[in-house]
Parts: C-alpha cells; sequence; structure tokens
C-alpha cells in the first residue's frame, strides 16, 4: 500500500478498486450533501479482508425537501431502492427518530448503505472533520482515522478490535496519538483493552 498522509487528505496511490469499492463510490455519486463514511467499510477500504452487510454514511441534517430531492435522486437511478422506507417522507421520517434507512441494490439486501442523522458529539465530530480519501480519479470522504479507532475499540467486538488494529498498523506514524488518546479517553475504553489491541505503543 502507498499513501501520503496529511491532516485532512490521504492520497491513496495505485490503488486498485475492488467491486465493493466501485459499488461506494457509485452510490455515492448521488448524494450532492455533507456526508461522510464510518465504521467497518474504512478499514476494508484500507486492505483489511473481510465482509461487511453495510456501509454507515452520516449525512448533514435537512428540511423534507432537500431530503426529498436526494431520496428521490438515489432512488430514481433504477439502480438503487430503499429498503425500509416506502417513500421519501416515510425515510425523512425514520431518520428524524434517530434511526436509519438503508438502500441497496435492486434485488438485493446486502451489502447496503445505512444512512442516518448526526446523534451525538462524535457523530457531528467525524462529519465535520472528514478526511478525503484520494484514490485519482475517484474521491470519497470517511471519519477520521484517529476517531474510527477509538470508536472500533469502544464497539467491543473481534472484528471491531481486527479494524482497530489493522488501521493502527497501517496508520500508526502518521496519526496525531494525542488525538487518539483524547477519543479513547471520551470513550471510556479500559487500558487493558487499548494495550491488547494496538500494543504498547500508544
Amino acid at each position: 500500500m502507498e499513501y501520503v498522509y496529511s491532516k485532512d487528505r490521504i492520497k491513496y496511490v495505485g490503488k486498485k478498486l475492488t467491486v465493493l469499492d466501485k459499488l461506494v463510490i457509485d452510490f455515492l455519486s448521488h448524494i450532492d450533501s455533507d456526508y461522510v463514511i464510518v465504521s467497518g467499510y474504512i478499514a476494508i477500504l484500507f486492505g483489511m479482508d473481510r465482509h461487511t452487510e453495510d456501509i454507515d454514511i452520516f449525512i448533514k441534517p435537512m428540511n423534507l425537501k432537500d431530503f426529498s430531492s436526494l431520496f428521490n435522486k438515489i432512488t430514481h437511478s433504477e439502480k438503487y431502492y430503499c429498503i425500509n422506507a416506502e417513500g421519501a417522507k416515510d425515510a425523512y421520517e425514520i431518520l428524524n427518530e434517530k434511526s436509519s434507512i438503508r438502500f441497496a441494490e435492486k434485488d438485493t439486501f446486502d451489502p447496503n448503505f445505512e444512512i442516518k442523522f448526526p446523534q451525538n458529539e462524535l457523530n457531528w465530530y467525524a462529519l465535520n472533520n472528514s478526511i478525503v480519501v484520494d484514490m485519482g480519479k475517484s474521491r470519497i470522504r470517511i471519519s477520521p482515522i484517529e476517531l474510527q479507532i477509538a470508536y472500533k475499540l469502544y464497539l467491543g467486538s473481534d472484528k471491531d478490535y481486527e479494524d482497530a488494529a489493522h488501521l493502527y498498523t497501517i496508520f500508526r506514524e502518521n496519526i496525531n496519538n494525542k488525538e487518539l488518546e483524547n477519543f479513547i479517553k471520551k470513550l471510556d475504553i479500559k487500558t487493558g483493552v487499548v494495550k491488547r489491541v494496538l500494543g504498547n505503543g500508544i
């Protein structure tokens, strides 16, 4: 893997797009509002070899008119459908109930795109401080790596720990350790967990 890392951008040199990468890029081309990808797909993007059932995305809250335009742009593409809502109004109500809506390619359920409005301080931080992954002809926005590692430690499943360790191994020379420590503290992650998953470097 070759990349150039800066605070708000990762230039991914020579990235060979997978089928999942191409699907994510295509879906995001229908989203014309602020967004950020969080959770498992980020580790997969940077080489983690595992399957994911969903790609988690936060979008900036908006009024019903703007959301309807976004919803229709996705569903009128004739490629995607909303799994858990009949139309834009239903989907908007689900989002405002602090739940998520899911889109997938027609005639499929997996993988699906799980879209939410930000629900807490760290969700907003991810959205407002997203970083660009530049893959040459394609660019997507992801959560800051420091927050992503800490959040995976917080979630606490074996899969999440593996994702956290994978990202830390790749980016340990680039990330801001103080920011990572702050997120770990904010999420109240046990020191023993941090050392077991990330080692003694943090």
